[in-house]
């Protein structure tokens, strides 16, 4: 089935920047909503951002202003361009698609379902 694979996760002073990479085992960036889950120390899962099959996009209010999600549908890749970073930033980032939105998070430490994850990229912001 389809596999998602995340890098550019790294441990990065408060201020900086990241730019994190998902592709896709396969075409699918056309038929699915795409977007970035974080899961903090604490496991709460926080929806980030997505971007839809028409190039919208969401983005969390902790990260508005910050980041920015982008797709190249002919590599299958979706990015997440992160400036400004701060320590709140620090998680576990992980890749999701959904053949529908994917689903919001409401502060707990369960992320919801989606079609498929990928594995995660750590994040790590010091003060």
């Amino acid at each position: 089935e389809v596999q998602l694979v995340e890098s550019g996760g790294a441990s990065v002073q408060a201020g900086g920047s990241l730019t994190l990479s998902c592709t896709a085992s396969e075409f699918i960036l056309d038929d699915f909503d795409m977007g970035w889950y974080r899961q903090t120390a604490g496991d709460e899962c926080e929806l980030v951002s997505t971007i839809s099959i028409d190039g919208s996009t969401y983005y969390a209010d902790s990260v508005k202003g910050r980041f920015t999600v982008s797709q190249d549908n002919a590599e299958n890749t979706l990015y997440l361009e992160m400036n400004n970073l701060k320590p709140e930033d620090t998680a576990d980032y992980v890749c999701a698609a959904a053949t529908g939105a994917l689903p919001p998070t409401t502060g707990g430490p369960e992320c919801p379902a989606v079609n498929y994850w990928g594995q995660g990229t750590q994040v790590t912001v010091s003060s």
